[in-house]
């Protein structure tokens, strides 16, 4: 079992930057793949940005590559998503996942067994 914890979501202009930050429970994070999904008002949940458990795979949506980079901090438990050149498209909560020892197929939402509960990103003109 694994608690996530996301923070660092808030109001920002387009074209602006954020770092969302998602912070895990326990001594076992670097066994965990993890991913970013987004979910805006009356949409399903979509995926966003994956990091493999090893951290040598990444793997990104097409609407947001060149502009988000996941990254991971094993000895702080954490995960990081970098978002640059808002746009207001990208207004959504975002919510952390992971899964053990995840490495492949990142993209797939019905692989990851554990959810926070999401943080507001909006971007505003």
């Amino acid at each position: 079992q694994v608690q996530l914890v996301e923070s660092g979501g808030g109001l920002v202009q387009v074209g602006g930057s954020l770092r969302l930050s998602c912070a895990a429970s326990g001594r076992t994070f670097s066994n965990y793949a993890m991913g970013w999904f987004r979910q805006a008002p009356g949409k399903e949940r979509e995926f966003v940005a994956g990091i493999s458990w090893t951290g040598g795979r990444t793997s990104y949506a097409d609407s947001v590559k060149g502009r988000f980079t996941i990254s991971r901090d094993n000895a702080k438990n954490t995960v990081y998503l970098q978002i640059n050149s808002l746009k207001p498209d990208d207004t959504a909560v975002y919510y952390c996942a992971a899964v053990e020892y995840g490495s492949r197929r990142l993209e797939d939402r019905s692989r990851y067994a554990y959810w926070g509960q999401g943080t507001q990103v909006t971007v505003s003109s």
